[in-house]
């Protein structure tokens, strides 16, 4: 029997992006003297995860004629109508309440215009120019203010600890506490909680070309799915229209070159340098990032592409000057590169970036198990089929405060912490320690076999022979992987060893992924099929969940509440105008 270093606490917390350091900070505030608060990271406090790479902004309803109901409205008519529309009216209503907060009692600093006011910028989608930012560097404004805060109270802190198992109870009804693998030592550590909040980030990284760093491949969905929770929209795979394209000697190809350069009037232009938006939506650059995504992703089988394959952005005719006043973060990322975003033309692929799809969660971040919390892109519901730029760190930081807060007030209603299953405790561990027990393989080869596997077959267009044809390229893959070994002679620090458990959750919600877009017979937001290319009923939509069952994938369709608006109504006043943007 292998050793597990056993702990205990009375709320954890998995995940230190916006969603996981607000918790922390809100739990203390809401939660009884004496509570013990410990946060566990895969790498190290603020310096990984997502939130720290958003560059765009925040999304707020701040006056100036937009409003709440705007936002909302936005966020709705964006998700093609399958937002849970309690949790994106609070979303809306709570980024207001969230973005003083962060000026005022977390010290962010952004940017504003010369009255004092809040500068909001222009996002694609949107009916108002609503996104408040830090230059084009806002996740690390907003990471590093509470990273200080974090840290400089009494929260215990597991950094460089790896999820890898949501124990639950004997009877299955709760969650007792999360495995772990201290990846200092290469030991395990069940830590029991009261609460848990799973804030770990989504991260397809299963694809070609993508946004996120290496390390974050859906542990969290992963262990949610072994656990026996349902996942919803889980084919609503999210792809940046604007990925870096630098070549495959890089791996700066796949950032994001943010939303704000085509609100500001940034153009798209072809391999022949012809702009081509307008030819596939009124709205041109200024579109919808899945609208956008297709209509490159259409140049480029057209083979109207650049050298690398991809099409270019253009920023010179604003001005270079401006652009680099205005985008210093872009212009610095592109100079690495070797391209001149203010004068010259960038090279750029649709890039997977964000996943909509998550667990299934209620407006208070409460899950179906009791104990366990979902915040930020680990929940599904508040963004539908496609979230709108500048939503993703509001969400997270609305919604990790919000759990905090639960969590907090949870808890003065819990007694004693809970007992793990024993069966389920040794499963995780005999899964983790799987690949020491075969002999040594290559794990890369088989990760970029996946990329390419999802990026051809369910990717940015989509059909039934070939995403039948990705499930089995999939399966093939998974089953290749479990026939590899790590050398496990030293596992403090294995990176390989990670690297295998990392392809393991990339391969599990890989096929989850396939199976909800094969289960959704018509095109809404990021999923678009070509062999179903309308939209369908939207007063009859119906959002996808996937759940477990041993070791097989359920696939149902479960109907959308039109709680606050109806497809064809609107929350706005009459006479409200139909946007507050500007024509570009």
């Amino acid at each position: 029997m292998v050793h597990i270093d056993r702990h205990d606490t009375d709320i954890l917390i998995i995940g230190t992006g916006g969603a996981g350091l607000f918790a922390a900070l809100h739990a203390q505030q809401s939660a009884p003297e004496g509570t013990r608060i410990t946060i566990a990271v895969k790498g190290l406090i603020g310096k990984c995860g997502c939130t720290r790479m958003v560059q765009g902004g925040y999304n707020v309803a701040l006056g100036g004629g937009d409003t709440v109901e705007r936002h909302f409205m936005d966020t709705i008519m964006g998700g093609k109508w399958l937002p849970n529309q309690d949790m994106a009216w609070k979303l809306c209503e709570q980024a207001v309440v969230r973005i003083h907060e962060l000026e005022n009692e977390i010290g962010c600093y952004f940017d504003r215009n010369p009255d004092g006011t809040l500068h909001q910028k222009a996002f694609a989608g949107q009916t108002a120019d609503r996104t408040v930012h830090k230059g084009d560097l806002t996740g690390i404004e907003i990471i590093s203010r509470l990273m200080e805060q974090v840290l400089a109270r009494p929260v215990e802190k597991l950094q460089e600890h790896r999820a890898i198992g949501l124990i639950p109870t004997r009877d299955g009804s709760a969650l007792a506490g999360v495995l772990f693998i201290d990846m200092r030592t290469g030991g395990f550590r069940l830590v029991r909680a009261k609460t848990v909040l799973m804030a770990t980030g989504g991260g397809p990284t299963m694809y070609k070309y993508n946004t996120p760093s290496g390390d974050k491949t859906m542990d969290g969905l992963a262990m949610a799915l072994r656990a026996g929770l349902d996942l919803r929209d889980m084919e609503m795979v999210q792809f940046h229209p604007t990925g870096l394209l630098a070549g495959d000697h890089t791996r700066m190809t796949g950032t994001v070159l943010e939303e704000g350069l085509r609100g500001a009037g940034g153009r798209l232009l072809n391999g022949a340098e012809n702009r081509f938006m307008f030819e596939y939506d009124p709205k041109g650059e200024r579109a919808t990032r899945d609208v956008v995504s297709r209509a490159i992703y259409a140049e480029m089988r057209k083979n109207n592409t650049t050298d690398n394959g991809g099409v270019f952005i253009s920023m010179s005719h604003l001005g270079p000057d401006h652009v680099r006043a205005k985008f210093p973060g872009m212009v610095k990322r592109c100079a690495d590169s070797g391209f001149d975003l203010a004068g010259g033309l960038v090279e750029v692929v649709p890039t997977a970036h964000y996943f909509m799809g998550g667990v299934v969660v209620d407006a208070d971040t409460r899950t179906a198990m009791e104990g366990l919390y979902v915040a930020g892109e680990d929940a599904g519901g508040a963004h539908g089929s496609n979230r709108l730029g500048g939503n993703g760190v509001a969400n997270s930081t609305v919604y990790g405060g919000v759990a905090g807060d639960v969590m907090g007030a949870d808890i003065r209603s819990i007694g004693a912490l809970r007992d793990p299953c024993p069966e389920a405790l040794q499963a995780e561990v005999d899964r983790a320690l799987h690949p020491l027990s075969r002999k040594p393989g290559l794990v890369q080869p088989m990760r970029h076999a996946l990329q390419e596997a999802m990026w051809e077959d369910v990717g940015v267009m989509r059909n039934a022979p070939g995403m039948e044809r990705g499930l089995n390229r999939v399966g093939e893959i998974s089953k290749e992987l479990m026939e590899v070994g790590v050398a496990g002679d030293d596992l403090a620090f294995n990176l390989t060893w990670h690297d295998w458990l990392n392809l393991r959750s990339l391969c599990d919600i890989s096929q989850a992924i396939t199976l909800a877009a094969l289960a959704r017979e018509n095109s809404r937001g990021a999923h678009y099929r070509e062999d179903f290319p309308e939209t369908g009923d939207l007063d009859a939509s119906y959002f996808t969940v996937v759940t477990q069952s041993g070791e097989a994938l359920d696939v149902r369709r479960d109907p959308v509440q039109f709680i606050k608006v109806r497809p064809g109504e609107t929350i706005l006043p009459d006479g409200a105008p139909e946007t507050l943007v500007a024509a570009q």
